[in-house]
């Protein structure tokens, strides 16, 4: 499968994503949405998610969407001719285009995230954000510990399921399981985060290194070539959306 983000630095995925995301966040319109999202689907199986993936890591977002453009439909600004009124709620030609602005544009700002957050090593960016961004170590050192106890998450959930259906404790209502399980799985979030910072202040982590020198890393990173290129065609991929809206005549800021 082909993926044309392998070997980027990670620093260069998360400077991509605020690319972006950014200039969608300025403006409401419809136009610049469905282009940037066209674009993203487009490129998505070359970024190794194809379709059905992108769909399984992201099906939430199909439930978002809908959500926030229906309330937008009901109570956005009024314009244009009105087609239903009832105390505060208003479906008018403006509230219909801000709603299909809307769900675009959350499908827009968050499937990016989702094709370019995918595979990244926390390792590899804990080495970025402490070598190319030179942030303090002992913050590098707990994001990645964070970020590692995150992708746990999903295989705790498991075992809690498995454990439960074996004590008989599984037929129950969904919502009832669903808090008990989201209760126990933070439980057990906090007990393992108390026990990884005990571990890692005796093995001394939080610690400068002797003789207040710099702490070194064991994987250098540092941004190459492809990194630059791959800025360059987000800059482009940011810029078509924009152009046509602009050129259109669909260009809203946000708030106008």
């Amino acid at each position: 499968m082909p993926n044309i983000l392998a070997g980027l630095n990670p620093i260069t995925r998360i400077a991509l994503m605020i690319l972006l995301a950014t200039p969608l966040l300025l403006s409401v319109d419809w136009v610049s949405a469905a282009i940037s999202l066209a674009i993203t689907l487009a490129l998505a199986p070359l970024c190794g998610m194809p379709w059905p993936r992108l769909l399984r890591s992201s099906w939430f977002l199909f439930i978002i969407a809908p959500l926030s453009g229906i309330s937008m439909l009901l109570y956005g600004a009024p314009g244009g001719e009105v087609y239903f009124q009832w105390w505060l709620m208003v479906v008018s030609d403006n509230s219909i285009e801000l709603a299909v602005a809307i769900m675009l544009r959350v499908l827009a700002v968050a499937l990016p995230m989702v094709v370019l957050s995918r595979d990244i090593d926390p390792t590899r960016l804990g080495d970025s954000l402490a070598q190319v961004l030179h942030l303090p170590a002992r913050f590098v050192i707990g994001a990645v510990a964070g970020v590692r106890m995150v992708t746990l998450f999903k295989d705790d959930w498991a075992f809690m399921s498995m454990a439960r259906r074996a004590r008989g404790l599984s037929d129950q209502g969904r919502i009832r399981h669903t808090m008990t399980m989201s209760f126990g799985l933070l439980v057990l979030a906090l007990r393992r985060g108390g026990k990884l910072a005990t571990a890692m202040e005796a093995r001394g982590f939080g610690r400068t290194p002797p003789g207040g020198g710099a702490r070194t890393w064991a994987r250098p990173s540092r941004l190459h070539r492809r990194d630059l290129v791959a800025l360059c065609v987000g800059i482009v991929l940011t810029a078509i959306p924009i152009v046509v809206a602009v050129l259109s005549g669909s260009w809203r800021f946000f708030g106008l």
